[in-house]
C-alpha cells in the first residue's frame, strides 16, 4: 500500500502553517490601519507556539475560502465557521472556540423590530455562502410575510447598508454583531433573543488521511489552551466573556 502524505510533517518541515481567512469578520479577524487584529491572530499565535511553527494568514473573500481549502491552497481555515452536520461530513473540525448562535442587529433607533419575528415583510442582509444565511432563510420561511434577503460578500458592506437604512437588519452570529454594536452603539443594537439554533464556531481543515495528523495536533493544542485558561482569556478580551463551549468532538444541533 502506498504511503500517504502527512500534512503535520509537511507544515513542520516548512516551519509555517498557512491559514485562509476573511479579515472582515470582527472580532475574530479585521484590519485596523492595515494590520490584522482580533481573536484569530492571537489564538493562532498560541497554536503556532504549541506546534513550533510560524503562522501565515491569507486574507480572502469568504466565498473563496472553503473552495481554496479543498484545492489545497492553504492548510486550514480560520474564519471561524459554524459547525453543522453537513459541514462535519465534508470537513475536519477542531474543538469549538466560541458560541455562534445567529441573531439580528438593527439600527440603534429602530423601534419597529423588537423581536426576530418582526422582520416579516422586510429586507434583511446576511453573508453570502454562510451558515448564518441558511439559518436566516430557514427562519424567514416560517414567517407570515416574505422576507427579502440580500447576500453580501463583505460583512462590512452589510453593516454599511444597515446604517444607511437600505436594509432593516443583518443576521450574523452573536459574537460578531455584539462586538460591532458595542463598538458603534450610536448606529446599531442587537435584537434579543437570537432566532438561530444553539451553535458553535470552530476552525477546520480538509477531511482526508493527509490532514488527520495536523488537525489532531491543532485540536490537542486547543484543548490544552481550554484547560490552562488561555482560551477563556482570549474570549474575555475579544468576545466580552468566557464562553462554555464543547471540548473535543460534539454533535451539532443542525
Amino acid at each position: 500500500m502506498a504511503a500517504h502524505a502527512d500534512q503535520l510533517a509537511d507544515v513542520k518541515k516548512v516551519g509555517e502553517l498557512v491559514v485562509g481567512t476573511e479579515m472582515q469578520f470582527a472580532p475574530f479577524d479585521f484590519l485596523e490601519a492595515g494590520k490584522q487584529q482580533g481573536l484569530n491572530a492571537e489564538l493562532f499565535a498560541e497554536l503556532g507556539k504549541e506546534l513550533g511553527v510560524k503562522i501565515k494568514f491569507l486574507d480572502l473573500p469568504w466565498p473563496s475560502v472553503l473552495p481554496g481549502l479543498e484545492a489545497k491552497k492553504f492548510d486550514v481555515v480560520a474564519g471561524p465557521i459554524i459547525v453543522t452536520k453537513a459541514r462535519k461530513e465534508r470537513y475536519h473540525f477542531v474543538s469549538p472556540i466560541a458560541e455562534a448562535t445567529v441573531a439580528l442587529m438593527v439600527g440603534a433607533k429602530d423601534e419597529s423590530i423588537k423581536k426576530p419575528e418582526d422582520i416579516a415583510g422586510k429586507t434583511v442582509g446576511a453573508g453570502k455562502g454562510s451558515a448564518q444565511l441558511e439559518e436566516l432563510k430557514t427562519f424567514a420561511a416560517t414567517l407570515p410575510e416574505k422576507v427579502t434577503i440580500r447576500e453580501y460578500v463583505d460583512n462590512n458592506q452589510a453593516y454599511a447598508d444597515l446604517a444607511a437604512k437600505r436594509i432593516v437588519a443583518v443576521a450574523n452570529s452573536l459574537p460578531n454583531i455584539s462586538y460591532v454594536a458595542a463598538q458603534k452603539s450610536n448606529l446599531y443594537k442587537v435584537v434579543q433573543p437570537p432566532f438561530g439554533k444553539k451553535s458553535y464556531f470552530a476552525y477546520l481543515g480538509r477531511k482526508d488521511a493527509d490532514a488527520d495528523s495536523l488537525i489532531a495536533a491543532l485540536d490537542a493544542a486547543l484543548i490544552k489552551m481550554h484547560d490552562d485558561g488561555r482560551l477563556a482569556a482570549l474570549q474575555k478580551k475579544w468576545l466580552g466573556a468566557a464562553m462554555d463551549v464543547p471540548k473535543g468532538d460534539f454533535e451539532p444541533t443542525w
